[in-house]
Order: C-alpha cells, then structure tokens, then sequence
C-alpha cells in the first residue's frame, strides 16, 4: 500500500495474497475446565491477537477478568450476558466489541436453549481476578495458543493446523 498526501491509498493488486482456509472439523474442541470448550483458529503473536471459538455451559460464570485490548465478540448460539451489564443479553446473530480495559464477569443464563457459542477475537490479555480484585492469573494469545496445542497433543490429536503469525 502507498500513500502520498492527496492521494488515497493504493493496492497492488497484480499478486494477490492466498486466502487461509480452517473448516470446522480441523480445529478440534478441548475442554478448558468444567464448564468452557474452546478451539483456537489464529494467533498473530506481534499484535497479540487470538482468535478462539468457545462453548460454555448454561448456568456457568466465569472469572471475572479485564482486558488490555479490544475485544470482538459474535455469538452463534445460546444466550449470555456479563453480570456488569445484566440486561444486554448476547443471543445468536449478537455483535459485541468491549474497549481495552473492560472489566466483565460472563455468565450463561441457566435457561439458554443450550451451551452458549462464541467466536472472540482478542487483543492483548486477559488478566484474570480474584473475588477481591487481586490479579490471579493472565491469559494471552500466546499462553493460549500453548495450552490448546498441549492439550490437543496429550489427547492424541496432533497438531492442529491453528493459523499462527509471528
């Protein structure tokens, strides 16, 4: 891309960049404690995203956390919602973006039609807090990004073929 003050950007467009293709069934789903499923479908390390696609059980809450970046959140089925903000319910066809430095508590309602289904994409970190507050843990992509490849290897299903960017 080029720009120059009173021109707007330009793309070369004579090599075109191949697209990267994941169907459903090349990113298996691990468990991430009792009540969250998850599979990660991209990390780009440098910018500190990660791009993951979670199932969680109706009725659970999650720890409450905060994030160092944005957020972008599209749920496909299930309903939720964060305990902050009780009454903006996330049900299927929900677009939800949290700005760096949200801080939220997720819980699925006991009634949802069945485990709450999400797509997020994540920038920077979650830092994961204790009931008084306290920082307790901290997840980011590349943490993530080892902990799903471990996992998936411990239950003999190789390495799956997460889009990984240096």
């Amino acid at each position: 891309m080029t720009t120059t003050e009173s021109a707007a950007p330009t793309f070369d467009l004579s090599a075109p960049l191949p697209t990267i293709h994941r169907g459903d069934d090349d990113l298996p789903w691990i468990q991430f404690g009792p009540d969250v499923e998850s599979k990660v479908a991209h990390v780009k390390l440098r910018d500190g995203l990660w791009v993951a696609r979670s199932r969680i059980r109706p009725g659970a809450v999650l720890q409450t956390h905060r994030h160092t970046g944005p957020v972008f959140g599209f749920t496909l089925s299930g309903a939720w919602h964060y305990q902050e903000s009780a009454d903006e319910i996330n049900r299927a066809g929900s677009y939800l973006y949290e700005p760096a430095g949200s801080t939220h508590t997720l819980q699925v309602l006991p009634d949802s039609d069945g485990p709450a289904d999400v797509w997020f994409a994540i920038y920077g970190a979650n830092i994961n807090l204790d009931a008084d507050g306290n920082i307790d843990s901290v997840l980011d992509g590349a943490l993530m990004l080892s902990a799903y490849l471990h996992a998936c290897k411990k239950q003999g299903l190789g390495t799956p073929p997460v889009v990984i960017e240096s």
